[in-house]
Parts: structure tokens; sequence; C-alpha cells
């Protein structure tokens, strides 16, 4: 499932303009992985536990969140996702979790925590907050009804 979320990564970060058949078949992944995303996004907060560290569910919502920021940077499917019911919600909830979960252990989720002297971030969870920032950014951009939920 990774795998296949890494490729859909790649073909929406692509910059080549995409005709109006892939459009809607974008929409209607938008809303398959948006859909996933509210379902599994507290499986993320697994990864805290050391016992947890490699939780697929936990790796798959990571891709997932990272898909999503992507779709939500093309201006074509910006407006569809922000339209979404429960996605600002689910990702500002995640985001007041995650946020917790990082104060009461270790913080996995953001880079400066992660680092100690000159190793290399190798954690799958670093940087979860900020895409999670980024979502939430993204859905807000130039959308006022959205903005004022925030």
């Amino acid at each position: 499932r990774v795998t296949l979320l890494e490729l859909m990564m790649v073909k929406v970060s692509e910059k080549n303009p995409v005709n109006s058949e892939e459009m809607n078949i974008f929409m209607r992944h938008a809303d398959f992985l948006a859909g996933c995303f509210q379902e599994k996004c507290e499986a993320v907060l697994k990864l805290t536990s050391a016992a947890d560290a490699e939780d697929e569910e936990a790796l798959v919502t990571i891709r997932l969140l990272d898909v999503l920021c992507e779709m939500t940077s093309n201006n074509g499917q910006l407006e569809h996702l922000q339209a979404l019911p429960g996605l600002l919600e689910t990702a500002i909830d995640t985001l007041r979790l995650t946020h917790l979960a990082g104060k009461q252990a270790v913080n996995i989720f953001t880079a400066t925590h992660a680092m100690t002297g000159q190793e290399e971030i190798s954690h799958p969870a670093v940087g979860f907050k900020s895409h999670l920032i980024r979502l939430i950014g993204n859905l807000c951009y130039k959308n006022k009804e959205n903005q004022g939920k925030v």
C-alpha cells in the first residue's frame, strides 16, 4: 500500500497538464484517500511507542497525508478537497493529538526533537506535524469558510 501511494504521489506531483477525464479520476481518488486518512489518522500516534515503530497502518497514514498535501497543492484538486466534509477538522484534531503525544513522550513528529547530535533522521513520523500544518494551510487557502473554522 505504501508503494502504491508513493506511485500516486509521483503521478500527482507531475507538472504535466491533465485532461478532464484524468481530473475526474484524481477527484475520485482524492475522495477515497481523504476518507482513508480520516479513518486511520490516529494510527500514527502508535509510533510514539517504541514497540510500534514499524506499524504498517501508521506508515500508510503518513503516505496518505503526503499524497493529500500534494493534491491540495494543485489548484484543480484544491477546491474539491476544501469542500470535503470533515477533512479539515480531522487534520486539526490530529495535529492537536500529535502535539500532545509529543509533549508526553519523546517527540518523534518534529525534526528538531528527533535529532541528537549529527545523526541521520530516520524515523518515518518525523515531519508529520509539518505536513499536517501544510494540509491545513492548503485547505484554508482562499477559503473563508475553512479559515473561519481554524
